[in-house]
């Protein structure tokens, strides 16, 4: 049986035997309202339309534009939650995780687009969600957001409109923390500061893990993300973190930690994940390219090939949903490898499905994992 297949077959194994349920989870803090959008490249009656088919088609449109005035249609297949947060929850709490979700996500009253995902976790809201139009394109997406309300994401909020002992009363009874969207929260290092001097100190020491993804930083500065970084490697005093990146995060990472750029490739990426991982001394590593993955802890490191695939149902989300993946993994007691292939298998099914699986779809989908179409 080729190596790919036994890690599959093992990982769905243990993920047929695990019990999420045990396993008390607590995500935030952004939030969304996203519109998946298509771009119109040749309308032929009012329900039927061809799609630009690539960012670089839509590129070149734009750029013969230049100097004159030009019009595109876009057209909204979709609205549903969205933000790093909510949909690596949503993905969590499909797989049996109870989930406790702290973010924008309507303030005083929660948005409709969350209450689907109200039935199946806890929700706490700090602010009024953010909006995303996620245009979206067979080689990539473009993320057009507004983001005015995420400012109200900040410490005074999470203690005056979650509560301060509630939300201490949260952590220490989780095993499992998730703080993501560093990017378009400009209060989330201020927390991560508040959090290391105010209330982990507080916590009884158990086993927890710390999940973070900073979710795409070219915006801010490199000093703003140099000092995040560096926060961050505070947190390994009290608990294990787990920092997730895209192969272009990695690369911002890199570049503001004075490493080699990344390079595509199994081994030049788990070179990167060893040495990203080194110099903040954290507990794991893990970058996450479109067709795989790879990763770095004191155990080692492991790579693993995905099921990409050409032509998704959708892809807004897909980061999200290996982050969730591949963190259930570790914390469920699976290797390195097989932590790889449950985040894999977790983003190739959504893509394929529009949809989270559940614990049973998931073990089926990942010990028959589909190869990478071509």
């Amino acid at each position: 049986m080729p190596m790919r297949q036994k890690i599959c077959v093992s990982a769905a194994s243990k993920l047929a035997l695990a019990a999420p349920r045990k396993i008390r989870t607590v995500l935030g803090l952004d939030g969304f309202v996203d519109a998946i959008i298509h771009v119109v490249d040749k309308r032929h009656s009012a329900s039927s339309f061809d799609r630009l088919q690539t960012i670089a088609e839509f590129s070149q449109r734009i750029a013969a534009a230049a100097g004159h005035s030009s019009n595109y249609e876009f057209v909204v297949t979709l609205q549903k939650l969205g933000g790093n947060g909510p949909i690596m929850a949503n993905a969590l709490a499909a797989a049996g995780f109870p989930v406790t979700y702290v973010g924008s996500l309507g303030y005083p009253n929660i948005h409709p687009v969350f209450e689907e995902m109200g039935k199946h976790a806890a929700l706490l809201s700090l602010s009024e969600p953010g909006y995303t139009d996620a245009v979206e394109f067979n080689d990539g997406k473009l993320m057009l957001g507004k983001h005015h309300a995420l400012a109200e994401v900040n410490w005074e909020n999470l203690q005056t409109r979650v509560g301060a002992d509630s939300f201490t009363h949260l952590l220490e009874e989780a095993q499992l923390i998730g703080l993501v969207n560093w990017t378009m929260l400009p209060h989330m290092t201020s927390i991560w500061n508040h959090l290391l001097k105010e209330i982990l100190p507080q916590l009884t020491r158990h086993h927890r893990r710390l999940f973070v993804d900073l979710a795409d930083p070219e915006k801010r500065t490199r000093a703003d993300l140099r000092a995040a970084l560096c926060t961050l490697t505070q947190f390994q005093s009290y608990l294990d973190v787990t920092l997730g990146l895209n192969l272009k995060e990695a690369e911002q990472v890199a570049k503001v930690l004075g490493l080699p750029h990344p390079s595509p490739g199994e081994a030049a990426l788990e070179s990167t994940a060893v040495a990203i991982r080194q110099r903040l001394n954290i507990d794991t590593v893990v970058l996450h390219p479109r067709h795989g993955a790879a990763a770095a802890n004191a155990a080692g490191t492991a790579s693993f090939s995905g099921p990409f695939v050409n032509e998704p149902k959708i892809s807004t989300g897909a980061g999200d949903h290996f982050n969730a993946g591949f963190v259930s993994g570790q914390v469920l007691g699976l290797d390195l490898a097989e932590a790889l292939a449950v985040g894999c298998g977790t983003s190739g099914y959504y893509v394929r499905h529009a949809a989270s699986p559940t614990a049973p779809q998931l073990a089926a989908f990942v010990r028959d994992l589909p190869p990478a179409q071509k």
